[in-house]
């Protein structure tokens, strides 16, 4: 069933809002988020409805830092158009690369204190992986619309400059299943003046993580030392 939210405001001088309001993650097997509640990384993104919907997504340039093993942000919200750079921080060689839904794209193989881009031109979720090292994951979250926001570690989100209208708010979560994603979808009325969401759940009932493959569809081998692999940056 679809809900609507509707808030009346007086007539207002203003011709956009802030849309704000908090989500809890439940039935989750992450420490994070049981023990720390930590419910960070929820993208949420208001889509305009209508002959009267006016967004237009302007091109952006973001980054996902590749340091101690890691991808940093590991949620990362772009609109299409945008480009992402890859910086590799770390001592050794990375390989970013996506082979799921969303955009597919490989950078190759490239040496510490270099860098690589890539365009994202197509809606869409992006998993994003690095050939070299299994444990390496992020997540590239591609949205038709500039009105979005990531939650914080207390699963609040604020999204400003939202101009009055018609709007389906939606919301991603890496370890939410489709279905429930989909349930969680609400048309929303932003009037004049700031507008905040009542409290939503995603439960993460129903996820199974996935082992993923390399870039040519193989199990990873054993990761060994790095220094072994890439003789060249060895010090």
């Amino acid at each position: 069933m679809i809900l609507r939210w509707l808030i009346f405001f007086s007539a207002l001088p203003l011709c956009a809002g802030t849309v704000s309001g908090r989500v809890e993650l439940r039935d989750s097997r992450d420490p994070a988020v049981r023990k720390r509640l930590d419910y960070s990384g929820v993208v949420v993104s208001l889509k305009p409805l209508g002959a009267g919907a006016t967004a237009r997504p302007q091109p952006a340039r973001a980054t996902m830092l590749q340091k101690n093993k890691t991808f940093s942000p590991h949620i990362l919200a772009i609109t299409v158009g945008a480009s992402v750079e890859f910086p590799n921080a770390d001592p050794i060689f990375h390989n970013a690369f996506s082979s799921y839904n969303g955009e597919i794209f490989d950078v190759g193989l490239y040496p510490p204190g270099s860098t690589k881009a890539v365009n994202f031109t197509r809606e869409g979720i992006v998993r994003v992986f690095c050939n070299i090292h299994s444990s390496m994951s992020a997540v590239i979250v591609v949205l038709g619309t500039p009105y979005f926001a990531t939650t914080g570690r207390d699963g609040s989100f604020s999204i400003p400059n939202v101009p009055a209208g018609e709007y389906e708010l939606e919301a991603f979560h890496e370890r939410a299943t489709d279905a429930t994603l989909r349930a969680l979808a609400r048309h929303v009325t932003v009037e004049q003046g700031p507008l905040v969401t009542p409290p939503f759940e995603i439960s993460e009932a129903g996820y199974l993580p996935m082992p993923h493959k390399n870039k040519y569809g193989r199990s990873y081998p054993a990761e060994s030392d790095d220094h072994s692999i890439y003789p060249a940056v060895r010090k």
